[in-house]
């Protein structure tokens, strides 16, 4: 090291280019900026963060093989090509035998008292509204307390639930069927989900006003949900709404605005 720091500005350019294309054939799925520039800097201490993180944001300016198919991720094309055809298995993309269900109720207390988007909140999810469109894993009501002067109508907080990696547009998918009948709705998903697919679901989930939330599917003792976008408010169809709720048992609806 001590001999590095004599290292001319040129040379210096080129030890941290190495050492990141060197990093990114470790990361077949890709590797965040800022990641990637950590690594790169614990590996070359004797630079100069700022050195470092242009030259990181230069790789593919001055390497075509180093491309960003997502803002701020970067990827070896050869990598991105094989991933597109489906002949890299990423991040261990099997289906997990764990009982999704276990992280309903964790993330019902999530929605009232972390993210305070719900004044109450219950777990759903199976079929208990006896619909091909699906049954959210989660469904919430944010209501004014009575003793506000004014007092709109109550909100209805929708969330779908994929531990599955594999199932990230299927989930998608029943989270946008349910801003029919939600004021707001969040999609969560793994935390160990591809980065090209979380950066995909993060701009569509921005497009659509859904909210999008990571988790750690290996511990359903703290699941440690963390936000990547809040939902955006839109008003439902109202002749769903009534519809969906009348589905609901009288429990559910006693404790959801009772």
């Amino acid at each position: 090291i001590m001999k590095n720091k004599n290292l001319s500005h040129r040379q210096k350019q080129e030890l941290v280019r190495k050492k990141a294309l060197e990093i990114l054939e470790e990361y077949k799925e890709g590797i965040k900026y800022m990641d990637l520039v950590r690594k790169v800097k614990e590996e070359c201490p004797e630079v100069n963060l700022n050195i470092v993180k242009w030259e990181v944001w230069y790789l593919p300016r001055i390497f075509e093989d180093v491309i960003k198919p997502e803002r701020g991720l970067f990827i070896l094309k050869k990598y991105y090509k094989e991933i597109s055809k489906g002949e890299i298995d990423v991040k261990e993309r099997r289906i997990y035998r764990i009982d999704e269900s276990v992280f309903y109720q964790h993330f019902a207390d999530y929605l009232v008292n972390e993210l305070e988007e719900c004044t109450k909140a219950i777990s759903l999810g199976g079929s208990r509204f006896q619909d091909k469109w699906g049954t959210p894993d989660v469904l919430g009501i944010y209501k004014i307390s009575e003793t506000e002067p004014l007092r709109p109508l109550p909100e209805i907080i929708s969330a779908e639930i994929k531990i599955d990696t594999n199932q990230l547009i299927t989930a998608f998918g029943q989270a946008c069927a349910y801003k029919l009948f939600s004021h707001k709705v969040y999609l969560v998903v793994s935390k160990d989900a591809s980065p090209l697919d979380l950066g995909r679901l993060e701009s569509l989930c921005l497009r659509f006003g859904i909210g999008l939330i990571t988790f750690d599917r290996n511990n359903s003792e703290n699941p440690d949900f963390r936000i990547i976008t809040r939902a955006v408010k839109s008003e439902p169809d109202y002749f769903y709404v009534n519809e969906y709720l009348k589905r609901l048992d009288k429990k559910d609806l006693k404790e959801l605005f009772g």
